[in-house]
């Protein structure tokens, strides 16, 4: 389970779909089949339509998706000649408008075979962006032949006026991804993620369509309406999205359950991690560590922050964080020294975290944390996201709202020391692992505070050996070195937290470790 494997099951396909009547139970062909009334070309737009076309979707079979109508060869496109086929920049949407933003059309191709119709909003009236292979540098594939209405696979957006830069790409399923002024690609968000890591196999919603507000040079930020579209489920989203040195998306989705739904997630982030000094894993490689991430960071509805470290596991390992109103979560780089990978290519570095913070309570349920073995390192291995305990049911409308920071570390921050290395190896004897997990934190550097700060270490199921603390308060840093006998058993589940008279001096460090 790899990121090309779940953007192939998402692009399998170009068949429409017509809300206009009872012929839209039949499967239709080609870009004309989409026909939503409301909010076609002309129409007075109103983000309420998109919700009710959602809702009118809904009492409906799914239509599946099918890419006949895709040129010959462009399916079976190389990764390289389909990258080389973009949109000629004075083709871009707004184009020297100065509005702060352009939007660049995405040609299909390659995994990216399904169609997506896009529009924009101008002066609060729909206008239908029209394929025209005119649009397109098509590198060295051959053109479409005639100028057949393909549509499009998603959108890159890029903002600023002054420095612009490369700031989100939708496209695949629900797919997205975004950073922060001076990062590079990684992580990756989805709308919406269903049955994850279940032997009966992932469902995968997408996006029928885009409707893109047009920005007002004054205001800084993006709004993009989504159809989506699944099996199970059909639904609209409004994203706002806000660059900037910290890029925020905040998303306000409204689900349409056309069948109960039992394993469903929200705040959804994959990203890649093969290697580093935290995992067993190793590959013959000249870097030291690979990884777009280092671990999940969670701020409980009770107010503990708390961090897990992830891993590139032996076999599939799901872990799930049971809370209740969480306060935010997120996938995070917390390494940020070029040292760590030297990779002059990848600058894992520069990857972006992204961090969740819910916009109302979202009751009970469970951060869940995905972490499936891999050795290729375009496969997104790592999973996080939020399951409602909840389970949605047939017939039923939900809403959800959160607000995704891409950033370089969290807007909202522990006042505590943070786990920024961990380090694992053999331990001195028998099945024994020993673990070294450096914090750092401006109160380690209180002489007061180190003289009383312990080291509160636990396993489950085993036991913890050999606990040390080495406190560098020059470097506002302390070291917790200790080992686990896990027995006879396979898995044992890790808790350090450090603490002064009672209270914690830091986050809580939790790991998973399989022998």
């Amino acid at each position: 389970m790899n990121r090309r494997q779940f953007l192939e099951g998402a692009a399998s396909g170009a068949a429409l779909l017509s809300l206009a009547g009872p012929a839209a139970a039949q499967a239709p062909t080609g870009a004309a089949a989409f026909n939503i009334p409301s909010l076609a070309e002309g129409q007075r737009f109103d983000a309420a339509l998109v919700v009710d076309a959602a809702r009118t979707l809904a009492q409906k079979p799914l239509i599946p998706l099918t890419a006949t109508d895709l040129p010959e060869g462009y399916a079976t496109l190389p990764a390289d000649q389909f990258a080389g086929i973009r949109t000629r920049p004075e083709a871009t949407i707004w184009a020297g408008e100065n509005r702060g933003f352009t939007v660049e059309p995405l040609h299909r191709g390659y995994v990216f075979s399904n169609p997506v119709s896009l529009f924009t909003v101008e002066d609060d009236t729909v206008r239908r962006v029209a394929f025209d292979r005119a649009r397109f540098d098509y590198g060295r594939v051959a053109a479409p032949p005639g100028n057949g209405d393909l549509q499009f696979s998603g959108m890159r957006i890029a903002a600023g006026l002054e420095r612009p830069f490369e700031v989100a790409i939708f496209q695949g399923a629900t797919f997205f991804r975004a950073l922060a002024r001076g990062q590079n690609f990684g992580a990756m968000s989805r709308a919406l993620i269903l049955r994850p890591g279940e032997q009966r196999g992932e469902e995968l919603p997408f996006f029928r369509a885009f409707w893109i507000e047009r920005p007002s040079p004054a205001v800084n930020s993006l709004v993009i309406h989504g159809l989506l579209d699944s099996e199970s489920v059909t639904g609209a989203a409004r994203m706002t999205l806000r660059p900037g040195d910290v890029t925020y998306i905040d998303v306000e989705m409204t689900l349409f359950a056309r069948q109960a739904l039992e394993h469903v997630g929200f705040g959804c982030t994959s990203a890649t991690f093969l290697s580093g000094p935290q995992s067993r894993r190793t590959f013959d490689d000249v870097r030291p560590s690979i990884g777009e991430v280092s671990g999940v960071q969670m701020w409980s509805g009770s107010g503990e922050w708390i961090y897990r470290p992830v891993n590139n596991p032996a076999t599939l390992q799901v872990s799930s964080f049971v809370d209740e109103n969480p306060k935010g979560f997120g996938l995070v780089q917390r390494e940020r020294d070029p040292s760590a990978f030297q990779d002059d290519d990848q600058r894992f570095e520069l990857r972006p975290s992204v961090w969740n913070e819910p916009l109302a309570d979202w009751g009970a349920g469970s951060v869940q944390l995905i972490e499936i073995p891999s050795d290729a390192e375009p496969n997104k291995n790592i999973i996080t996201y939020w399951r409602p305990r909840q389970p949605l049911a047939a017939g039923s409308e939900t809403s959800i709202s959160y607000r995704q920071a891409w950033c370089w570390q969290p807007p909202e921050r522990p006042p505590l020391a943070i786990a920024t290395r961990t380090r694992q190896g053999k331990g001195s004897q028998g099945r024994r692992r020993r673990f070294i997990v450096e914090f750092t934190g401006d109160r380690l550097s209180d002489a007061a505070l180190i003289a009383a700060t312990r080291a509160t270490v636990t396993a489950q199921p085993g036991a913890v050996h050999g606990v040390r603390l080495w406190p560098y308060p020059e470097r506002k840093m302390m070291r917790v070195g200790f080992e686990v006998d896990p027995g006879n058993d396979a898995l044992s589940e890790l808790r350090l937290v450090l603490q002064a008279g009672g209270q914690p001096v830091s986050e809580t460090w939790l790991n998973r470790w399989t022998w």
